[in-house]
């Protein structure tokens, strides 16, 4: 399984240069992803597939004017990913400085499902689970 860390930390490396053709070479084309982002939009329920993706950084771009996630820990629990680390985003009249968390499910080489916590202590109990 250190091939899905490979692949969790490459898109954690595309997100961040907002390369969407990158990011969307690493998902499948049903992933879900439950983001934070979706909430403060005002979506229900995840982003999926190709043009869930597309969404998600429509979202982001008309959302945060400054958005900076920082992985630090990346661990295999079970059958996923648990990263932990910090997010700082400015926008919508609001500052979020604060640990979060991720849970990545990747299958065939491709990310297949993710969650975003408020916390990392969320994420870590989501995990362990």
């Amino acid at each position: 399984m250190g091939n899905d860390i490979d692949i969790v930390r490459a898109l954690f490396d595309a997100i961040a240069r907002r390369d969407i053709t990158r990011v969307a070479a690493l998902i499948s084309e049903e992933t879900e992803f439950h983001a934070v982002t979706a909430d403060v939009a005002g979506r229900e329920g995840p982003y999926v597939g190709h043009a869930g993706l597309e969404q998600y950084f429509e979202d982001v771009e008309a959302i945060w004017d400054e958005i900076k996630l920082t992985p630090v820990d990346f661990e295999e629990v079970g059958d996923a990913i648990l990263v932990t680390g910090r997010v700082w985003a400015r926008g919508s009249g609001r500052v979020i400085d604060s640990s979060t968390g991720w849970i990545f499910r990747v299958a065939g080489g491709k990310l297949t499902w993710a969650q975003v916590y408020e916390s990392a202590a969320e994420a870590v109990a989501a995990a362990r689970d």
